[in-house]
C-alpha cells in the first residue's frame, strides 16, 4: 500500500505523466474502447488518468487499494463524481458491467505473484460485458541491458530523485526500486518489491481469463511494438 507520505507528494514527483500532452493519447484510446459505456480503472491512484477521461464524457469508477491516494483524488476538482471503492484489485468487485476496465503505469507489477497477476485478469473479465477491453499499459523486461551477475543498477539520479533497482529474486521475476525524492524541503523515501511480466505471459494470463489479444502497441500512440520496445499497451477483448 502507498502510505500517506507518497501519496502527499506522488502528484509532485510524477509531475511530468499529469501533462496533457502525455495525457491526450491516454484519453483518446480509452475513450474509444469506452465506446460511450462505462469504464473501471484499477489502481486508481489520484485520479492522473480518471479525471481527463470523465471529462471527456467517459462514466468513470475506481479500485484503489490506497485510502491516502483516494483522499487526494477526492479533494481535486471533479474527484467527488469518480466512485472509489477502496480494496486490492485482485478481488474487490463493483455491480454491474462495464465496457473498458484498464490498468496503466505499471500497476500489474505491484501484484507480485503470478496467481494474483492472474486474479487481476480474472477480476477484470467479471467486471466486463462480452466483448468489453481490458488495457494494460507495463514495461518489457530490459534483462539484456543488465550485465550478468549484476544484482541492482541506478535508473534515475536527478537532484531530486535518485531511483535504485535491486533484482531480488530473478527466478520469481521479483525486483525492487527504491527512491529517495525531495519534494518541497522534505526527504521522501519508498520502496517497493514489483514482479516483472512477459509479454507471453501476459497474453496467457489473458487467455486463462477468457480473453484474446485484440492489439499491442509500444505506448499509447500506438506504434508498432517489436523486439525493441521497451514497454507496451495491450487491449485485450473479453470473448462471449
Amino acid at each position: 500500500m502507498w502510505g500517506r507520505d507518497l501519496a502527499e507528494v506522488y502528484d509532485v514527483v510524477y509531475s511530468a505523466e499529469f501533462d496533457a500532452s502525455v495525457l491526450a493519447p491516454v484519453v483518446d484510446l480509452l475513450a474509444e474502447l469506452a465506446r460511450g459505456g462505462r469504464a473501471l480503472e484499477f489502481a486508481v491512484g489520484t485520479g492522473r488518468v480518471a479525471l481527463p477521461l470523465q471529462a471527456r464524457g467517459v462514466e468513470v469508477q475506481g479500485i484503489e487499494l490506497s485510502p491516502h491516494m483516494v483522499d487526494h483524488l477526492r479533494a481535486k476538482p471533479g474527484g467527488e463524481a469518480i466512485p472509489v471503492t477502496v480494496g486490492d484489485m485482485t478481488a474487490a468487485r463493483l455491480p454491474g458491467t462495464f465496457t473498458l476496465v484498464y490498468l496503466v503505469a505499471n500497476t500489474i507489477m505491484n501484484v507480485t505473484t503470478q496467481d494474483d497477476q492472474l486474479a487481476v485478469f480474472a477480476n477484470a473479465a467479471a467486471h466486463l460485458e462480452p466483448g468489453g477491453s481490458f488495457v494494460v499499459e507495463v514495461i518489457v523486461p530490459q534483462v539484456r541491458s543488465v550485465p550478468r551477475g549484476e544484482t541492482g543498477r541506478v535508473f534515475t539520479l536527478d537532484p531530486d530523485h535518485v531511483g535504485i533497482e535491486t533484482f531480488d529474486d530473478p527466478v520469481g521475476q521479483i525486483a525492487s526500486s527504491h527512491h529517495w525524492m525531495e519534494v518541497n524541503g522534505r526527504l521522501v523515501q519508498h520502496s517497493a518489491p514489483y514482479r516483472y511480466v512477459w509479454p507471453s505471459e501476459l497474453d496467457l494470463m489473458g487467455r486463462l481469463a477468457g480473453f484474446r489479444l485484440r492489439d499491442r502497441w509500444d505506448g499509447w500512440d500506438q506504434g508498432p511494438f517489436t523486439s525493441d520496445s521497451t514497454s507496451q499497451v495491450a487491449v485485450f477483448e473479453k470473448m462471449p
